[in-house]
């Protein structure tokens, strides 16, 4: 049965390499830099009159100050909700009007937008984004009306087990780091923040010196480089400077929360590595083959297809700016909770002790390679990928680089990155549900 699977795996991504790799061998990056200095990466796709632009601010939520937790998310949601002489209604109705997608969000690291728009529209879109993000107005109205819908958010959250123990883990990972802080806020910091905070944080964060563009479709150089200069242009030169030594997750713990619901809901995880750390790309292989791979992944035939343990089992590298880690997932039977856990620890110590088989080796590597051009499908996904590569300075050539990395992977590598990462008796554990006695572990 493994060969025909093996063959199964190697055909569908020779079909994705032939088709897919035809939209891949196409993008071709232009490092553009505006007049006024503003650089951009463009891909330049002309063949539909559609434009894509994403670009962030360094930063993020860790720079919430300590009693006003939520202010990047706030900011977000409300950045577009009136800008200059428009008010919301004004401000969302000529969005509508001209069929341009404009939106804002915060995560731990970043402030981010992104615009879509048809190639006529695009000045107009372009203008609209500068005044959002040089005269955002932070009315009375949509300033309530959005509070309103992030403190429901974060009530309904307060039900929902995944979210509990999310935070729950992260808290404990992070005792003296503003990533042990919900990047959503909390309830009774968001209530007090005020138009001065939102203001304020504009000023510090949105800058030209923490700055990323990418772009992607119906423009040229010539032209982006006047938008970006009209666009980006006015904003200070820079912002408030933070900052950035590496942490390490705190683990070597394990959590029950207790709640009254029929599964239990666990989050695993131990420290990682940073993105730029020369072992990422054996790493991503390996936990492609431990617990990333789907179905194909060994956490999901050991937990889900031979026990019927979990509908799902799932595990990441997950690459913050200041700490890298390795986070997993799992919801099971209150009373198997146990039996689960135990089943992980053992699958990682597995892999740490005994590696990987040539086979599987090259079972991920062709599905790593081969689904790598369905990245690239589409303009917006493009330019979400090259805004990626910035933020993790990968360099423009990357896109050029990353299959030959992946081919070049060794079995010893990636057995050699399990030994670096995996220690099962070193897990941070949170479970959230009614497990039968709290699960095993220091």
């Amino acid at each position: 049965m493994r060969w025909h699977v093996s063959r199964l795996i190697q055909f569908s991504m020779f079909c994705l390499m032939l088709f897919g790799g035809q939209a891949l061998a196409a993008v071709t990056i232009q490092r553009v830099t505006s007049p006024g200095g503003i650089e951009a990466w463009l891909v330049e796709q002309h063949t539909i009159p559609l434009i894509a632009v994403d670009f962030a601010f360094r930063g993020g939520s860790k720079l919430d100050p300590e009693d006003k937790v939520g202010l990047s998310r706030l900011a977000a949601a409300l950045i577009d909700e009136g800008a200059g002489d428009l008010d919301s209604q004004a401000f969302q109705k000529r969005l509508e009007e001209l069929a341009i997608k404009l939106g804002f969000q915060a995560d731990h690291d970043a402030f981010h937008g992104s615009l879509q728009t048809l190639t006529e529209n695009s000045a107009e879109a372009f203008r609209l984004t500068r005044l959002a993000l040089t005269a955002p107005r932070f009315d009375a109205e949509p300033t309530g009306r959005i509070k309103a819908q992030l403190l429901s958010n974060l009530q309904q959250s307060q039900e929902d087990p995944d979210a509990i123990a999310s935070k729950a883990w992260f808290a404990a990972a992070f005792p003296d780091h503003p990533y042990g802080r919900p990047s959503e806020g909390e309830a009774s910091h968001i209530e007090r923040i005020s138009a001065d905070d939102l203001r304020g944080f504009t000023a510090r964060q949105i800058a030209r010196d923490r700055l990323v563009i990418s772009v992607v479709g119906d423009i040229d150089a010539a032209r982006l480089g006047q938008l970006l200069d009209e666009t980006f242009g006015v904003l200070p030169k820079s912002g408030v400077a933070a900052e950035k030594p590496l942490i390490h997750a705190a683990v070597n713990k394990t959590l029950v929360i207790k709640r009254d619901i029929p599964q239990t809901v666990m989050i695993f995880g131990l420290p990682g590595m940073l993105r730029s750390d020369p072992d990422f790309i054996p790493a991503y292989v390996m936990n492609y083959i431990l617990g990333g791979g789907g179905f194909n992944s060994r956490l999901m035939v050991e937990i889900r297809e031979k026990r019927g343990l979990a509908y799902s089992v799932t595990s990441q590298l997950a690459p913050l700016e200041q700490a890298g880690l390795f986070l997993g997932g799992v919801a099971t039977q209150n009373e198997r909770a146990n039996e689960t856990v135990a089943l992980l620890r053992q699958e990682l110590g597995r892999m740490r002790d005994e590696g990987v088989t040539p086979q599987e080796l090259e079972d991920a590597k062709t599905y790593l390679i081969g689904s790598f051009p369905l990245r690239f499908d589409s303009n917006s996904k493009i330019s979400e990928q090259l805004l990626s590569y910035q933020m993790e300075n990968l360099g423009i050539d990357y896109l050029q680089k990353r299959n030959d990395l992946m081919r070049a992977v060794t079995r010893e590598d990636v057995n050699r990155v399990a030994k670096r990462l995996l220690d099962p008796d070193n897990l941070l554990l949170v479970s959230v549900g009614q497990p039968n006695g709290a699960p095993q572990g220091k």
